[in-house]
C-alpha cells in the first residue's frame, strides 16, 4: 500500500484522511496532530461542564456536496421554531462528559442572529435598513449615511485596499462607523494597508445594495427560493456540543476504517530528496523525535513552518513565507448569572437573554473585538441553561505580545473590565468563573509578503507529491466548508493521478459568496 501522511487534525486535514480512507483501498493514512484535541481552531473546549467555540463557526454552506458530508457525521435534529419549547426539558448527557454517547450526535438548526454594539446601541450586521436601524443612528447621520452611499456610486475607487473595498460597498460614512476601527483592532493595521484580498475572501456578494434586495425579495411570492447572499443567510447548522464534535465523530470515523491519528506530534522538518519529493517528515512525539515516510504529502499547517522546516528551498521563496502574517486571538470564557443587556427583540429565549450568537464590539475604548453567547449555539454549552449565561470574550492580539504574556488571572482582570465598561455586568462580584483559551495563527493576514502568496504557491505546486490545503495550509482565510472543498479536490487528484493543482488552489476564488465573522 501506498502512504499518505497528513499534516494536521483540523477540518481541512480529517476530511482529506477520511475522503481517501472512504473513496480508495490504496493508501494508509496517518494522520499527525500537534496538541491533542481534533479539529484544530474549530475544535470544542470543556471547563466544568460549559464548552467554548474557539471563534464561532456557523454550518452553512452553498456546496451540496459540504452538507451531505454533514449529514452523514451528524444528523439533523429540531427547527427553531421548536427549539426553545424542546429545551426546557434536556436530556443530560451520560456520564463522562467529553464522550458522549451516539445519541447526541446530532446537528441542531439555529437562528442566525450577530449585531454590532456601538455606542451601547445595538445595529444588525449587516447593517439592515429597518426603523429601528434609523431611530439608533439619528436623522442626520442616517442622511450622511445615505448621501455618502451615493457619493461612493458614483465615485467608484480603485480597489487597491480594503478601506477602498469597503467604502465602494458602504460609503464612506459608515465604513467609518462599523468597519475601519473593528479591522485594525483585527488586524493590528488599517484597512487602507491591508490587501482588498480579505475583503473578497469575506464579504465578496455585500453591499447595501444586496441588503435592499434581500429586504425586498422577503417580500415577494417565492421568497423562500431567493439567492441569498451568504452574509444574510437567517439559519444555519451546529452540532449539538459544539463543532469539535463533528471532528471527534469524523475522527473514530477514520480510525474504523484503519486509519492512524497520532496526537502530540508535531512536524519539525519536511524531507525532499534531489528529485523535488517530499520522502519524509521530522517528528516530535513524546518518545522523542521520529522520522516517518510516506508518499504522499497533504498540509494543513502554517504554509510559514511548512516552508520553514522544508530543506532546499530558495532564498527567495523563503522569505516569502518568513514575512507572512497572522493575528492570533484568546478567548475569555464568562460564566455569570445574567446579563445586564435587554433583549428588546421579538425572539424568545431562555432567561430572555439577548438572541446573539455574536455581538462585534465597536465602541472606542474598548479593547474586546466580539463576544459570543454559547447558550444560543446550542442549550447543550451551558452546565447550567436557567441560572447561567457562558459568555465568550475575544480579543485578537499577536503571540508573545503584552496580553499574550498576562497570566489567566491578569487577562481575565482586564476582559472584565471591558464587560463592565459596556455594561454587561455591574462589578466583578457578578463573575461566577473564568476559563481562558489561546489560539495561535487562527487569522492568515494579508500584508506584508503576502503579496507574493501566488509566486510562492506555485513553488509549493511544482512539489508533486505536496498538497496544501486548508486555511492555515493556503494562507487564505476560508471558512469551514470551503477548507474541505479544498481536501476534497485534494483527494480527488491524487486518485486521479492529476498533476496541476489548480483546482485544489481556485476552492473559494469565485466571486459572489461568503461570509464575515
Amino acid at each position: 500500500m501506498k502512504k499518505a501522511i497528513i499534516i494536521g487534525a483540523g477540518p481541512a486535514g480529517l476530511t482529506a484522511a477520511y475522503e481517501l480512507l472512504n473513496r480508495s483501498d490504496e493508501y494508509e493514512v496517518v494522520v499527525l496532530e500537534e496538541s491533542g484535541h481534533m479539529g484544530g481552531i474549530c475544535k470544542t473546549v470543556e471547563y466544568k461542564g460549559n464548552r467554548m467555540d474557539m471563534g464561532g463557526h456557523r454550518f452553512f454552506s452553498k456546496v451540496d456536496e459540504v452538507n451531505e458530508w454533514w449529514d452523514n457525521m451528524l444528523p439533523m435534529q429540531g427547527r427553531p421554531a421548536s427549539d426553545y419549547k424542546q429545551l426546557r426539558v434536556r436530556v443530560p448527557l451520560k456520564e463522562g462528559g467529553p464522550n458522549p454517547s451516539k445519541t447526541d450526535r446530532v446537528m441542531l438548526t439555529r437562528r442566525r442572529v450577530s449585531r454590532i454594539f456601538f455606542n451601547r446601541k445595538f445595529f444588525d450586521y449587516p447593517i439592515s435598513l429597518k426603523f429601528e436601524t434609523i431611530a439608533n443612528m439619528g436623522f442626520f447621520t442616517t442622511i450622511q449615511v445615505g448621501f455618502s452611499y451615493l457619493f461612493s456610486v458614483i465615485h467608484k475607487r480603485k480597489e487597491n485596499s480594503l478601506e477602498d473595498f469597503y467604502i465602494n460597498r458602504f460609503g464612506k460614512k459608515l465604513y467609518s462607523m462599523f468597519f475601519e476601527r473593528y479591522t485594525e483592532n483585527l488586524w493590528g493595521r488599517h484597512p487602507s494597508v491591508i490587501a482588498p484580498d480579505w475583503g473578497s475572501q469575506r464579504v465578496k456578494g455585500l453591499s447595501i445594495l444586496a441588503i435592499l434586495k434581500d429586504m425586498f425579495g422577503k417580500l415577494l411570492p417565492g421568497k423562500k427560493n431567493r439567492k441569498v447572499e451568504t452574509s444574510l443567510i437567517e439559519e444555519f447548522k451546529y452540532p449539538k456540543l459544539g463543532p469539535g464534535q463533528l471532528w471527534d465523530v469524523t475522527a473514530e470515523e477514520i480510525i474504523s476504517k484503519g486509519g492512524k491519528i497520532l496526537k502530540n506530534h508535531h512536524v519539525t522538518g519536511i524531507n525532499k530528496n534531489s528529485d523535488n519529493m517530499i520522502t519524509s517528515v521530522t517528528v516530535k512525539t513524546p518518545e522523542g523525535e521520529k522520522t516517518i515516510e510516506g508518499d504522499v504529502f497533504i498540509s494543513s499547517m502554517p504554509v510559514k513552518d511548512l516552508v520553514h522546516g522544508m530543506n532546499d528551498v530558495p532564498e527567495n521563496m523563503r522569505k516569502i513565507a518568513e514575512g507572512l502574517p497572522y493575528r492570533d486571538y484568546i478567548t475569555l470564557g464568562v460564566l455569570v448569572p445574567k446579563l445586564l443587556l435587554q433583549n428588546k427583540t421579538k425572539m424568545k429565549t431562555i432567561s430572555n437573554i439577548i438572541p446573539d450568537n455574536w455581538v462585534y464590539v465597536h465602541d472606542k475604548g474598548i479593547e474586546m473585538g466580539r463576544f459570543q453567547i454559547y447558550n444560543n449555539w446550542s442549550p447543550y454549552m451551558v452546565a447550567d441553561l436557567e441560572n447561567t449565561v457562558w459568555v465568550g470574550l475575544e480579543y485578537f492580539c499577536q503571540e508573545g505580545d503584552e496580553w499574550w504574556k498576562m497570566s489567566e488571572e491578569e487577562f481575565a482582570k482586564f476582559a472584565i473590565k471591558d464587560m463592565i465598561n459596556l455594561g454587561l455586568i455591574k462589578s466583578r462580584k457578578d463573575v461566577l468563573d473564568y476559563h481562558e483559551e489561546k489560539v495561535k495563527k487562527a487569522y492568515p493576514a494579508y500584508f506584508d509578503t503576502y503579496e507574493h502568496m501566488d509566486v510562492l504557491r506555485d513553488y509549493l505546486s511544482a512539489i508533486d507529491n505536496l498538497y496544501c490545503v486548508g486555511r492555515n495550509g493556503q494562507h487564505r482565510y476560508n471558512n469551514l466548508d470551503h477548507s474541505m472543498c479544498t481536501s476534497f479536490e485534494a483527494v480527488s487528484n491524487i486518485l486521479s493521478g492529476r498533476k496541476d493543482k489548480t483546482n485544489v488552489w481556485s476552492v473559494n476564488t469565485e466571486t459572489g459568496y461568503h461570509e464575515s465573522k
